[in-house]
């Protein structure tokens, strides 16, 4: 039967998608947050279906805390799941571009569910600027 999941987490939700990330069959739900700061920095809190019969909660690390993709971060994140990838993408100034020549003013993080070691996470797939 369909139970009822009670969880705490920090931050503003912004929003919530339903979508199945890694093709089973069987949803995750993220819900977005941000901090309540003026930077409005983004995070993620996932869970995923382990094919219908119980919950766990996936892995969701932010490539905006790596070295490689923070260049530019201020936060003011947006996020969507498209089709079976997870979409972050948030704004930057024409300087801080780490991927290509001209001045684009938005960074696109795309990320995929894999299964790791300790469960289900996300990973970096694809960053575009735009």
């Amino acid at each position: 039967g369909v139970g009822t999941y009670t969880d705490t987490i920090e931050g503003d939700v912004t929003g919530a998608d339903v979508g199945d990330l890694n093709r089973d069959g069987f949803p995750e739900v993220l819900v977005y947050l941000s901090s309540s700061d003026s930077n409005r920095y983004g995070s993620v809190v996932g869970y995923s279906s382990n094919r219908g019969k119980s919950m766990s909660l996936l892995y969701a690390p932010l490539a905006t805390k790596e070295a490689k993709y923070a260049p530019g971060y201020h936060g003011h994140d947006e996020f969507a799941i498209v089709e079976d990838t997870l979409i972050q993408r948030f704004p930057i100034s024409p300087e801080e571009r780490i991927t290509s020549e001209s001045g684009p003013t938005m960074r696109q993080i795309q990320y995929r569910l894999v299964d790791g070691e300790a469960g289900r996470k996300l990973v970096v797939s694809k960053v575009v600027e735009y």
